[in-house]
């Protein structure tokens, strides 16, 4: 009886101050998360460091999370910091948004000389301001607070990648003496989680590649200069969930229409860019997830925009390894009925 009380008081300590912990720790479990998936990515890099070196974990580990870094973390948060920058300092000017009159001139008068309006553009920069101010103006108000929980996110990241690699082995046997779960399906889960890493990492610079040409073949044909560089940037803003190339080629287009007054060559590149640039992005996604994993095409569709849908842009790694983990648990129950249903004597 006394034993019971004490298995009872323990499982109740354990839930509370699991909740606790959860609470406390709730903010950074996705930098955790993505700090996991990078070391899922990076381990032959960690293991190549290790056999070259023959440093002491701690060491090798360090180098690792500084190579890490150098590759991956550092270009992604420069262009993070730069957009940012841009969208304080545009609409932190004292005018705010606005395009310059002589440019608006010809469009203005094309306008109103087909719909029979009276436009001007001084109204019409007017109520660009106005757009401005009421949807983008409370954005780039919260820019220093996004600012700040980046770079908190990414320090956490940094941290919890160097831990990861230099005491990862021993942090994993622990969790696994802990875990109440037969060890082959913890086994199994581990090697869901890196499946499916891999698969998401692979599928987002897939993406992000073809997207890439595609929008380089449209600056091309509808006559923009430095094409080379346009496409770069489409390469990196397809690696941005929810706006992604849309940035650029958007971005392009306003220029053809606004500054060089090509208006048809606007209209084509906008339509190119919103029909086969950001849509290939959904079809690509599903089909490689689906072909280095186990996610069917509709799930791994699902999962990605749901999960960029519920939890912003990290929601595109997070929600597929969620989905395949459910997938694997419930293949997991399966078997376990089946072998419960095995044992059963026969009536």
């Amino acid at each position: 009886m006394t034993r019971m009380v004490s298995f009872a008081v323990l499982l109740g300590l354990v839930v509370v101050f699991g909740l606790l912990s959860f609470r406390v720790l709730a903010g950074f479990l996705l930098p955790m998360l993505l700090a996991a998936m990078l070391v899922v990515i990076f381990s032959p890099l960690h293991r190549w460091v290790r056999e070259r070196t023959r440093w002491p974990d701690w060491a090798a580990g360090g180098l690792t999370t500084l190579l890490v870094v150098i590759i991956v973390l550092a270009p992604v948060s420069l262009v993070m910091v730069r957009s940012i920058g841009d969208v304080v300092a545009l609409f932190g000017r004292p005018e705010g948004f606005r395009l310059d009159p002589h440019v608006l001139e010809g469009l203005v008068a094309r306008v109103n000389e087909a719909t029979g309006l009276h436009l001007t553009s001084d109204g019409v920069n007017a109520e660009l301001k106005q757009l401005a101010e009421d949807w983008l103006g409370p954005i780039a108000a919260r820019a220093p607070a996004v600012l700040g929980k980046a770079i908190l996110g990414a320090i956490v990241t940094i941290v919890s990648l160097y831990y990861f690699f230099a005491d990862g082995r021993r942090m994993l046997e622990g969790a696994i003496r802990l875990f109440p779960l037969d060890r082959r399906y913890q086994w199994q889960l581990l090697e869901e989680f890196e499946e499916v890493s891999r698969a998401v990492v692979s599928s987002i610079m897939l993406a992000a590649l073809v997207q890439a040409i595609l929008a380089g073949v449209g600056f091309y044909v509808a006559g923009l200069g430095k094409v080379f560089l346009l496409t770069l940037l489409t390469f990196f803003g397809a690696l941005v969930p929810i706006a992604g190339a849309a940035l650029v080629w958007g971005a392009a287009s306003l220029y053809l229409l606004f500054f060089e007054k090509n208006t048809w060559a606007a209209v084509g590149l906008a339509l190119w860019g919103m029909c086969v640039v950001s849509t290939v992005d959904n079809i690509i996604k599903p089909i490689v997830l689906h072909g280095q994993s186990k996610l069917h095409p509709l799930l791994a569709l699902l999962s990605v925009l749901g999960g960029v849908g519920a939890l912003g842009p990290i929601g595109i790694f997070v929600g597929p390894i969620v989905v395949a983990f459910l997938q694997a648990a419930l293949t997991m129950l399966q078997a376990e009925i089946g072998r419960l249903s095995e044992a059963e004597p026969a009536k």
